[in-house]
């Protein structure tokens, strides 16, 4: 095992970072390092917005639950599926473009920004920094956008906060391989393979909370199949000219 796998492996996310904003020269080096992640057919459907207003991250952190480490973190990154630099081509070329509203192309744009979201990720961790995704902004799409004024054909997809951890912790324990990965074709499980997985996880939140949470991980996914959410968000990507067709 080298060091580089051995760093992925040691992920967990951090929630308190100390008051101490990146570098210009760090925030740079995460930039070059997301950016060399792969790109379908080179289109390079992404931007990232970094946060270093704090009234917009206050602003941001209440549409996402008042998180408070959206706020007080190194650096806040926002990571925008974007096709709007495409449209200005096709535009300024007189090239049909109805093509970028196809939820083809949006999903392309999402995995091109969640790719290199994870390449920052891990060069973050790389250089002793911590990392937390932040998916709550989802919560008001609209709102982010307007507050991060992205235009149509984007749309900010979630956050991500790097800092200096205040305090360092251990990985979340992860299905076993045998459940995730699967050879040649599709191998249905039982829902007894997950029973000591749950117990795992039902032993990490107890040790964690000290016992007050006590829950295993099929009992989690119950819980959240419960109620749906964001159901606006079909709605609002048609009104940015994503996912339409």
């Amino acid at each position: 095992m080298n060091e580089t796998i051995e760093g992925i492996l040691s992920h967990y996310s951090v929630r308190d970072f100390k008051d101490e904003a990146l570098t210009e020269a760090e925030i740079a080096l995460l930039v070059k390092s997301a950016q060399a992640a792969s790109t379908s057919s080179f289109v390079q459907a992404y931007s990232i917005i970094g946060v270093s207003d704090k009234a917009l991250r206050e602003a941001i952190s209440e549409v996402a639950g008042k998180q408070p480490y959206i706020v007080k973190t190194g650096q806040f990154f926002v990571f925008v599926a974007d096709l709007s630099r495409h449209h200005q081509i096709g535009e300024a070329r007189g090239a049909e473009t109805d093509s970028l509203t196809s939820m083809e192309r949006f999903l392309v744009a999402t995995v091109d920004a969640t790719l290199a979201a994870q390449n920052m990720a891990i060069a973050a961790e790389s250089m002793g920094l911590g990392i937390c995704y932040i998916g709550g902004i989802r919560n008001d799409l609209a709102r982010v956008s307007d507050l991060l004024q992205i235009p149509d054909y984007a749309t900010p997809l979630f956050g991500l906060t790097i800092g200096h951890p205040t305090t360092s912790s251990e990985p979340k324990p992860r299905l076993a391989s045998e459940l995730v990965y699967h050879e040649n074709h599709y191998q249905p499980k039982g829902i007894q393979d997950f029973n000591e997985y749950d117990d795992t996880i039902r032993d990490y939140y107890a040790a964690r909370t000290g016992g007050k949470r006590v829950e295993g991980w099929t009992d989690q996914i119950e819980r959240s199949l419960k109620y749906a959410t964001r159901l606006d968000l079909k709605e609002f990507l048609a009104s940015k000219n994503l996912g339409k067709k």
